[in-house]
């Protein structure tokens, strides 16, 4: 099957990359079988599962591979159906689930807030009567219930996800090293990124990396009485 596909960066960005060597094995998978055995998902020609399957293809174009064609009424639903498929389906680090579920909360709260907007527009009254638009508090318990944590959770993974991204912007590359648990610093440190002016958050992620940079040298200085 050969078809063009388009790869949406903020899409894509919602995925945690692959390792070199899962990356590696993958391909080794799809040449062995000589077919892609799982359907990329797309949504209107836009790739939103399947990213990393996509690129090997694009380098191996002989291989066959099918699509599914899923339904979304806005890209806010996408992204959000996007974070929740990577919640149910990887191994991930603590602070990669954390953005995850951070960035379904906000891609919810969006698509809501979207959608309501262009209900109202239409017809005011009839908006309120069916209750289009979800209150923030039910959508953040329904993706505490489903993640199996606390509505606090989902609050502080909301502003966490916003300090990563922030920073991403800032500092291409620091998000990897965020996600991955290269550098760890606290949660309270990266949300407070996205609450600053932009000019100021370059030096706030160099913040992030040099206190980590302290933590380990102290680590591994000796005690001296």
């Amino acid at each position: 099957m050969s078809l063009h596909l388009t790869i949406d960066p903020e899409f894509e960005s919602k995925i945690p990359p692959l390792r070199e060597e899962e990356l590696h094995q993958l391909e080794e998978n799809i040449l062995a079988d000589g077919v892609v055995i799982n359907p990329l998902i797309v949504w209107n020609g836009v790739i939103v599962d399947g990213h990393n399957r996509y690129r090997i293809l694009q380098q191996h174009p002989k291989i066959q591979f099918t699509t599914y064609e899923k339904e979304f009424p806005d890209r806010y639903a996408a992204i959000a159906w996007i974070c929740k498929n990577q919640l149910g389906r990887r191994n991930l680090t603590p602070q990669q689930f954390k953005y995850l579920v951070g960035q379904q909360y906000e891609a919810e709260k969006l698509a809501n807030q979207f959608r309501g907007n262009q209900y109202t527009s239409l017809n005011r009254s009839a908006c309120d009567q069916i209750g289009h638009k979800q209150k923030p508090t039910r959508t953040r318990l329904r993706i505490a219930q489903e993640t199996q944590t606390s509505e606090g959770y989902v609050e502080r993974a909301s502003a966490f996800s916003r300090g990563v991204d922030a920073a991403e912007e800032a500092v291409p590359g620091i998000k990897q090293e965020i996600l991955t648990g290269s550098i760890k610093p606290t949660e309270k440190a990266v949300a407070a990124i996205a609450k600053a002016p932009p000019e100021e958050r370059p030096a706030l992620v160099q913040q992030l990396k040099s206190t980590q940079t302290i933590s380990v040298q102290n680590w591994k200085t000796p005690w001296t009485p």
